[in-house]
């Protein structure tokens, strides 16, 4: 096959077991012959080398015809024309267009797209500023993440622990709002004092006369509120989630034993947040639920996608954040085996490396794990051990846990896989949160300040001395998956992005009534964080 374009050097490379810079790879394409070019490049390397750099190719280029190598340098660094097609625009709310160009700078679930035709991306806003930047991608600072520090044993005194530690960490954000009391103080208040509580949600039922009674936990013990059916308030009621933190301001009764919500407060994030931004044009890919092995992986997809990366356009994505479940695991649905391609979990990771040699070498890139990959299900999620590591090993990514916050360019990105999405869904109204709309339910999250207040059900915790879960301090960027939905939109200035799968419909997806979004890309400015949204499926 002639090696002309970028995208097929890269292929290549990826077979023979290699990754390289971009730049490299363009330095390969832009040779008189490519074929040889690589061969020489291939054939020079470090014996323990899985990435080509830009130096060595430039040398395996002189070595291999001294006279015609600058020039040949010369004109593979200039790159290739551009050619671009004209967007047109159109508002819609999901994705539908086989090849989408979105930016997303407007309100939430108010979204501008342009569709280009036969598959031809549209000129990507700034592209050509950040390939001429010259800087390297930063490596990404980590915080929050639990992976070597995991200390519960599962006694009793760990889970006191955990949520000792979420309601300190919570109601150090409620303080600041009502004149709090604890329980037992607010027990031996007379009636018709007023009084304000902050403490997690330990109950939530209906009176006979159809009022809402919620029972508060703080250190001290517990205390119900009853919110009246004819308050306004009684619409926050329907958000509420077992074991999230809560402030109620209310009324005792005449007899003191119980209280009338007035007011309900959530941690939440300020709305005058003002996020972070990076101080020049680079760009950062988010995608989740890639899921190799299962024998819907959408493979050329992917390529297409990586591809994509190696492109003039995609210059400025320096940083590909990987949200959770690489690979389709074992034993994780009933009956998966009989829609796997790949059985050995290993194997998985294995094939799962070899797609990942396709992306540019010179990208730095965070990846945690999900429910499907072969860690404990239980969060938070450690990142994955050594044996899986080093099989992943050749594109030196970032494997934190599950979840953590990333820095990259001074922007703060909360990566969680997504698992409590589902309890979420389950337990808000539909119009409130959705699988159709799966940001609706991270703003959910946010407010709460925990990517996984309700413990049991869907959600497995493992009780460490510190929650691990809770938002201490306000991402600019919220990033999810699991749900296989793509959804995006900004809560007080947060950019909330659920970046859809890779894995077609599978015939467990089509029992349970999920429909897929596969092959969406969607690319974030980390400059203004505006978002543009790329289907590659």
């Amino acid at each position: 096959m002639p090696l002309e374009t970028p995208a097929r050097i890269a292929r290549e490379l990826a077979r023979r077991g290699y990754n390289a810079e971009r730049e490299a790879v363009t330095l390969l394409a832009g040779a008189t012959d490519p074929a040889s070019a690589l061969d020489a490049a291939v054939e020079t390397a470090p014996d323990d080398a899985l990435r080509l750099t830009t130096d060595h190719v430039r040398s395996a280029l002189a070595a291999a015809d001294p006279s015609a190598s600058a020039d040949d340098s010369d004109a593979a660094s200039a790159g290739p024309s551009a050619s671009h097609a004209t967007p047109t625009a159109e508002t819609t709310d999901t994705p539908t267009a086989e090849t989408t160009d979105t930016t997303v700078s407007t309100p939430p679930d108010s979204t501008s797209r342009s569709i280009t035709e036969n598959g031809s991306p549209v000129e990507t806003k700034g592209s050509e500023e950040g390939g001429e930047s010259g800087r390297r991608p930063e490596p990404p600072e980590v915080d929050g993440d639990v992976t070597g520090r995991s200390t519960g044993t599962g006694e009793y005194a760990d889970f006191v622990s955990v949520f000792r530690d979420r309601y300190e960490k919570l109601s150090g954000q409620l303080r600041g709002r009502v004149n709090h009391r604890p329980a037992t103080a607010i027990a031996d208040m007379p009636g018709g004092s007023d009084v304000a509580m902050i403490g997690l949600v330990d109950e939530i039922r209906t009176s006979a006369n159809g009022h809402w009674i919620v029972e508060l936990e703080d250190t001290t013990g517990t205390f119900p509120f009853m919110v009246t059916k004819d308050r306004e308030i009684t619409d926050l009621v329907d958000e509420l989630l077992l074991d999230e933190c809560l402030a109620v301001e209310g009324t005792l009764s005449d007899d003191a034993g119980i209280a009338f919500v007035d007011s309900l407060h959530f941690p939440d994030v300020p709305r005058t947040y003002r996020p972070s931004t990076a101080d020049r044009h680079v760009q950062a890919a988010l995608v989740s639920d890639i899921h190799v092995g299962s024998q819907e992986f959408e493979a050329e997809a992917w390529e297409r996608f990586a591809d994509w990366l190696h492109t003039e356009e995609a210059s400025a994505v320096e940083y590909l954040l990987i949200a959770g479940d690489m690979v389709e695991g074992v034993g994780v649905y009933p009956d998966q085996d009989e829609e796997l391609d790949i059985v050995d979990i290993y194997d998985q990771y294995e094939r799962f490396s070899e797609h990942l040699k396709s992306v540019p070498g010179d990208l730095e890139i965070v990846m945690i794990p999900g429910n499907h990959d072969a860690v404990r299900l239980a969060e938070p999620q450690p990142g994955f051990d050594e044996e899986l590591r080093d099989i992943m090993g050749a594109h030196d990514a970032r494997i934190v846990g599950n979840p953590s916050t990333v820095t990259v360019e001074g922007v703060s990105v909360l990566m969680y896989h997504g698992v409590s999405l589902d309890e979420v869904i389950a337990e808000l109204p539909e119009e409130k949160a959705s699988y159709d709309h799966p940001h609706r339910a991270m703003y959910h999250l946010l407010k709460k300040r925990h990517v996984a207040p309700k413990y049991g059900g869907h959600m497995r915790l493992a009780p460490e001395e510190r929650d691990y879960l809770v938002v201490e301090d306000v991402p600019d960027i919220f990033h999810t998956g699991h749900v296989h939905k793509l959804g995006y939109g900004k809560y007080h200035n947060v950019l909330a992005v659920n970046s859809g799968c890779w894995q077609a419909q599978t015939a467990f997806q089509e029992s349970v009534n999920i429909d897929p979004d596969v092959g969406f890309a969607p690319i974030v400015d980390l400059d203004t964080l505006d978002l543009t949204v790329r289907k590659f499926a």
